[in-house]
């Protein structure tokens, strides 16, 4: 049987040359989304837990079953645990899995958007709405209509309107979507469905919210992704190709939408001249981290931007114990976004 690499790894100096530290200590938190809220930093991560599940390419092992929200004056400030927003258990569609949310604010309500299987097996989207930031958060009875796969990401633009980006491969189910309908009678394979080598490779979906931020107000539609030609980017190109983790941000007038690689470990970002794309591949934010996944958000603060995101550093590669870290990152005068080593240096 081959060793596994992480065996070698000496974690107490990995955390030495880490350019930042977990945000939370007494709990594995993940796939931080992060916001602000009136001044204030609002993380909206996944809660990891071990839950005895066995370790496999559909992501069982990831067995979370609740949300906290991590609250921070600054990105130097101290994170506080508001302790659960919302339980599977409160869910009336959801059965498990309740990965990675979001979370949005409009005319002083929030709305928590979040992944989780139905008693159908299947990835839906649901929404929870509350008066604070830091919840509770109370659940619509129904998932979102026409909702599928994970990774929900909302965006508000400067004209006020809301957009829905969503889409995770392999676990995510993202590739047994491709008819249009759910397919369901193939075996359980994280490789089932996916497009192969010079096919394109498989698009994230997004949507215009409704006026409430209940509803999708138009079809979900596919996010073009294009290479320096032009040309959507390739199942074989796992380097760039997106894999889930959607996230979109704006700046000085440019829409960037960036992503994880997935199997390959990188989080990427194309950007474009619309909420909707196309977008052309730009580049890399991130190298990878300690873990299997990489998870992440960006936002502004007091005229910075950071990138907030996860490793398993502190459970000493667990893949399934990630905890949430900030780094700020940089964009160039040309509106590249320097690539960050999270174990060293900036490209």
């Amino acid at each position: 049987m081959p060793e596994d690499p992480i065996d070698h790894i000496d974690f107490d100096e990995l955390r030495e040359k880490a350019i930042s530290q977990p945000l939370v200590k007494h709990m594995y938190t993940a796939d931080p989304s992060a916001h602000v809220f009136h001044g204030k930093i609002y993380i909206y991560p996944s809660h990891d837990i071990d839950a005895g599940e066995a370790f496999d390419d559909l992501g069982s092992h990831f067995a979370m079953e609740d949300y906290h929200v991590i609250s921070m004056e600054s990105p130097l400030a101290d994170a506080v645990d508001h302790g659960v927003a919302l339980h599977v258990d409160h869910v009336p569609w959801a059965q498990k899995q309740m990965w990675a949310p979001d979370a949005a604010h409009k005319n002083g309500k929030y709305y928590l958007y979040f992944p989780a299987k139905g008693y159908d097996g299947i990835f839906r989207i649901g929404v929870a709405i509350s008066d604070s930031p830091t919840g509770p958060f109370v659940p619509e009875k129904e998932a979102i209509k026409g909702s599928f796969s994970i990774d929900p990401a909302v965006f508000e633009d400067e004209d006020g309107s809301y957009y829905m980006y969503f889409g995770g491969l392999w676990g995510g189910q993202l590739q047994r979507w491709r008819t249009g309908r759910f397919i369901a009678d193939e075996p359980d394979s994280p490789l089932a469905h996916c497009p192969v080598k010079k096919e394109p490779a498989l698009l994230p979906f997004m949507a215009k919210m409704s006026e409430d931020m209940l509803e999708f107000a138009e079809e979900p539609r596919a996010v073009r992704i294009l290479d320096e030609k032009g040309d959507l980017l390739l199942a074989e190109d796992n380097d760039r190709r997106f894999f889930e983790a959607s996230w979109l941000h704006k700046y000085k007038g440019t829409y960037y939408f960036s992503y994880s690689t997935g199997d390959t470990h990188y989080i990427c970002y194309a950007t474009g001249e619309s909420p909707y794309g196309p977008f052309t591949y730009g580049g890399r934010i991130l190298n990878p981290v300690v873990g299997w996944t990489s998870h992440h958000s960006i936002c502004e603060f007091e005229g910075n931007w950071y990138l907030f995101y996860h490793d398993s550093s502190l459970s000493k590669g667990v893949t399934h114990l990630r905890s949430i870290k900030v780094a700020e990152i940089t964009h160039r005068p040309d509106g590249s976004i320097e690539t960050i080593d999270p174990y060293g240096k900036r490209t």
